[in-house]
């Protein structure tokens, strides 16, 4: 699986280069306008800010390869432990709220707009039953 997976990464490697060396000239130019006559301390901070994204960049893809090709750095069990956490586990029971329950056709033929509205569908099916070519629209 790794192999399969490694063929369809030079792109991906390509656009980490491209935004970390983006990163890293942003900040080189930070500094350099830090360094000029009128630069202040936004552009210090600038300058020592894009380096981090630049790393961030690199982090981000690097957990994705490790995500990728199902390893993690704190996962060092064998075989045995990755395959226990790859099966599905069940939803504990009161974790996720009721289900909203549906009406029946039955229980809303007390309310007018509900007979109505199911009145008028009828009528819509039969005018739709009548219809020559039998597309429906």
């Amino acid at each position: 699986m790794a192999k399969s997976s490694r063929t369809r990464r030079p792109a991906l490697i390509a656009l980490v280069l491209v935004a970390a060396v983006g990163c890293l000239a942003l900040g080189w130019w930070q500094w350099t306008r830090f360094e000029a006559v009128g630069g202040n301390g936004q552009n210090l901070g600038y300058a020592f800010q894009w380096p981090l994204f630049a790393a961030f960049v690199v982090y981000a893809y690097r957990r994705f390869v490790q995500l990728e090709d199902g390893s993690t750095d704190d996962s060092t069990a064998g075989s045995a432990g990755s395959s226990a956490a790859a099966e599905p586990t069940d939803v504990p029971e009161g974790l996720l709220p009721p289900r909203p329950k549906t009406t029946t056709a039955d229980e809303d033929l007390d309310d007018p707009e509900a007979r109505q509205m199911l009145e008028y569908n009828e009528y819509l099916a039969e005018l739709s039953a009548r219809e020559p070519d039998g597309r429906d629209k």
